[in-house]
């Protein structure tokens, strides 16, 4: 370990950071939670209204398919609201954990639809005395718009197996994020089929209206924030590449001109899903956090050869048009909750969002302190703009270097505490690899700081 620590403290960085959040609408995610929680119980006071008894095993079966078809088309819904990327989400939840509940909430989804198929199938095979063979082709050629949800479910299932943890890691981010499109056609195949056969919306025209309220308020969202917004930032600030740097070997940063970019409210430690208007590029919008505080005409993202679309940014030329849809995430200083210190731990990449926290979130002379991971010298981003930070600001600088076999683990309890005095007492922000921030989240509760106080951010999609 090397430590570089010296100076004055900053003056005015973190003033920019604390405007754009004072102007800025966040949801708590304990509230989202109770509102969705809420949707779960009148959808299934929905079905207790609309089934006045059960009586027998086709019954019993049928009803328990049209509670889990129920709460299926729900799920979808809340699913795509919660990636609809709206702004109070965005800032107040988080998009690392906003993908984590879609993430969970799928798997539920993917069940729900596939029990409620077999449980109507067998339900109704039961009802009518026939097998379930016969039914099957019963249901899809006979009912209207059931066939439509097969499909729907089939698309489902197959995006389902595709965010497996066994089959993500293997394909490149775009393809996975092209295939959840299927998604919206998932919904759009499966709607007609509830409203028309679901006995709760034919014999209700308020649950109907409902209904229909509940989807195009959906797609409505989805329309504006998703495509609408990002046309509309596009026309607005024109943003263009500047100009691309050399950091470390593989590593590149992308400057950012426009207008009014102070408008944007980005923060630091967010990031924007970007679309650089080339012939090779134009079709993909990929994240990549703030590498810099935001300034009114500059941005600067600073990214990692991981990958095809990656590499080839190191070939923009200055000039080139973008889409920035954004800013996204909340891992910014608004999380703190007003403890003095703060502990920065960044590993690889990671340190992109961290650079941007470790010039601008407001600490004191002192409390201030950044540990930095990384495999080799070489792989040390930014090192001159860190140490000329953590001069001017009177703060802690801290290196691990070298592989794992030489320099051992640096996230313990114990290493950790020697590094930092009173690490209890630290709102810590942790971002990098997987394996990486997994080991010092952990070793930052044992070492007893509260999981409230410990910030993460993820870069798995």
């Amino acid at each position: 370990m090397s430590i570089a620590s010296a100076g004055r403290v900053a003056t005015g960085a973190g003033a920019g950071a604390g405007a754009a959040r004072r102007g800025a609408v966040r949801a708590h995610p304990a509230a989202v939670l109770s509102v969705i929680a809420a949707g779960a119980l009148a959808v299934l006071g929905l079905w207790w209204s609309g089934t006045p008894r059960v009586a027998g095993l086709g019954d019993w079966l049928s009803g328990a398919g049209r509670i889990t078809g129920l709460l299926a088309a729900y799920g979808i819904a809340v699913l795509l609201a919660l990636m609809a990327r709206i702004p109070p989400l965005e800032r107040g939840v988080g998009s690392d954990r906003l993908a984590r509940w879609h993430a969970m909430g799928g798997r539920y989804v993917v069940g729900l639809a596939v029990a409620h198929t077999l449980l109507i199938i067998w339900g109704y095979a039961v009802a009518d005395g026939t097998d379930v063979a016969s039914e099957t082709v019963t249901l899809n050629l006979s009912y209207p718009d059931v066939l439509a949800a097969t499909v729907a479910v089939l698309l489902l299932v197959g995006v389902g197996i595709v965010s497996a943890r066994a089959i993500r890691p293997r394909l490149h981010y775009e393809t996975w994020f092209h295939l959840h499109f299927y998604t919206y056609l998932a919904a759009w195949l499966a709607f007609g089929h509830q409203l028309s056969t679901g006995s709760e919306f034919v014999a209700s025209p308020v649950a109907r209206a409902t209904w229909y309220t509940l989807y195009l308020g959906v797609a409505v969202v989805l329309a504006w924030y998703r495509f609408l917004t990002p046309i509309r930032q596009a026309l607005r600030h024109r943003l263009r590449v500047d100009r691309v740097e050399v950091e470390a070997p593989g590593v590149i940063s992308v400057y950012l001109s426009g207008r009014r970019l102070d408008r944007l409210k980005a923060e630091p430690g967010q990031f924007f899903r970007w679309r650089f208007l080339t012939r090779d590029l134009w079709w993909s919008a990929n994240p990549y956090s703030l590498s810099a505080v935001p300034r009114p005409g500059e941005l600067r993202i600073t990214v990692k050869d991981l990958g095809d679309q990656s590499r080839r940014l190191a070939r923009l030329r200055p000039g080139t048009r973008v889409i920035a849809e954004g800013p996204s995430g909340a891992f910014t200083p608004g999380r703190r909750r007003h403890r003095r210190k703060v502990l920065l731990v960044a590993g690889g990449v990671g340190i992109t969002p961290l650079r941007a926290l470790f010039e601008s979130i407001p600490a004191a002379p002192g409390d201030l302190t950044l540990l930095y991971r990384a495999r080799s010298e070489e792989d040390l981003v930014f090192r001159t703009e860190l140490e000329e930070i953590a001069g001017r600001r009177q703060a802690a600088l801290h290196y691990c270097v070298g592989p794992r076999y030489q320099v051992g683990n640096p996230f313990t309890p114990e290493v950790l505490a020697g590094l930092v005095p009173e690490l209890a007492r630290h709102e810590a922000y942790v971002c990098g690899p997987a394996g990486m921030a997994d080991a010092a989240v952990s070793a930052l509760r044992a070492a007893g700081i509260p999981p409230r106080r410990i910030h993460h951010e993820s870069f798995e999609f």
